[in-house]
């Protein structure tokens, strides 16, 4: 077990050590750090090295100069000039919760970036001004659209932060495939076996190999198969591309670059300028009293959490796991795996920083 404290630490000095300014190097650190508090750890710390690789590689500059190069009252083009996502993501989000505190809402779409961390930690940073935050970003080509044998999309995650009264808020963050490519690196370290249903192996034939995806198969989308709804998540991920992507100018489909944990590092690209995302912040009063909007989530939530189980389950709300299981990492430390412990001490030794 690490401390979070620790591991925060730790973090934002390897992110000084490759040129990140000090404001820059602790917001990286704590949306990794946040990441693996709420039990994501395929996008914690274990990260880490991929993005100290993207700059070794020339596609990460640790000093972006961000900006807005389009814009409406109510929406922006933001250029992240090869930053770090965990960076340009929530410069790009308080310029969609400034859109919003005037127009009612608004609308970002972003080009040029880098991978951005959990969706969710983008999102929660409107849900803290009475607004409802939506974060999404397209990612490399792991996925087969539904029939396909060709990669073209990747695991595209969307997230959704919508505050309440009382009670937590409600945050519904989560891949539009079956599963995050970050779960079978888990289980990669781990030489176990996926589950069926996550991916097909290179012919298309379901597989339980954990390293599929890097012999030439591919991961599935929400549904795993079309009996079971595959074409509604290849269609999640779709409009998750579109958004980020087409929209914003960036890479979209096959071109978008890969992230350096994804087996492979050479970016094809040629449509658009990096990595893209999406985001939305909505000011509740611009629909109803922010208050009574906030009681009738209560409401909901309550509801929802009261409803009559499977013997030995309960009901949970979007966001309920993460949140319970960050007050015990927070009081108990975070378990690394040895072999991302490895990496970090590896990290470590070359820039002369201790964890």
């Amino acid at each position: 077990m690490i401390h979070a404290k620790q591991l925060r630490s730790f973090t934002e000095q390897i992110f000084q050590a490759i040129g990140c300014s000090e404001t820059d190097a602790q917001l990286a650190a704590d949306v990794l750090v946040s990441a693996d508090l709420r039990g994501v750890d395929s996008h914690g710390v274990a990260r880490l090295a991929g993005y100290v690789r993207l700059y070794d590689n020339g596609r990460l500059n640790p000093t972006p100069a961000i900006s807005i190069v389009h814009e409406t009252p109510s929406t922006a083009v933001v250029d992240g000039d090869r930053g770090l996502g965990l960076v340009v993501g929530p410069w790009a989000m308080q310029v969609a919760i400034e859109k919003a505190r005037i127009a009612g809402t608004g609308w970002v779409a972003v080009r040029n970036s880098n991978h951005f961390g959990i969706a969710g930690y983008h999102a929660l940073l409107a849900a803290k001004h009475d607004m409802i935050g939506q974060a999404m970003t397209h990612a490399a080509p792991l996925v087969a659209p539904t029939f396909s044998l060709d990669k073209l999309l990747g695991t595209n995650p969307i997230a959704v932060a919508i505050p309440a009264q009382t009670e937590p808020t409600f945050l519904a963050d989560f891949a539009s495939t079956a599963v995050a490519y970050g779960k079978l690196e888990i289980l990669q370290r781990k030489g176990q076996d996926i589950p069926l249903g996550w991916a097909q192996d290179a012919n298309g034939n379901p597989t339980t190999d954990a390293n599929a995806v890097k012999n030439g198969g591919a991961l599935l989308p929400l549904g795993s198969d079309r009996e079971h709804g595959s074409h509604k998540g290849y269609g999640l991920g779709a409009i998750v591309d579109i958004f980020s992507g087409v929209l914003s100018g960036a890479n979209y489909g096959p071109w978008v670059p890969p992230f350096a944990t994804a087996g492979f590092m050479q970016a094809n690209e040629g449509v658009g300028s990096g990595t893209g995302h999406f985001f939305g912040a909505m000011r509740i009063d611009a629909f109803r009293p922010a208050d009574e909007f906030k009681q009738h989530m209560d409401t909901w939530i309550q509801r929802f959490r009261s409803a009559k189980a499977v013997e030995g389950q309960h009901v949970l709300v979007p966001g309920d796991p993460e949140r319970m299981l960050e007050a015990e990492r927070l009081q108990n430390g975070i378990p690394v795996h040895e072999t991302v412990l490895k990496t970090l001490q590896e990290l470590g030794e070359r820039f002369g920083i201790s964890l």
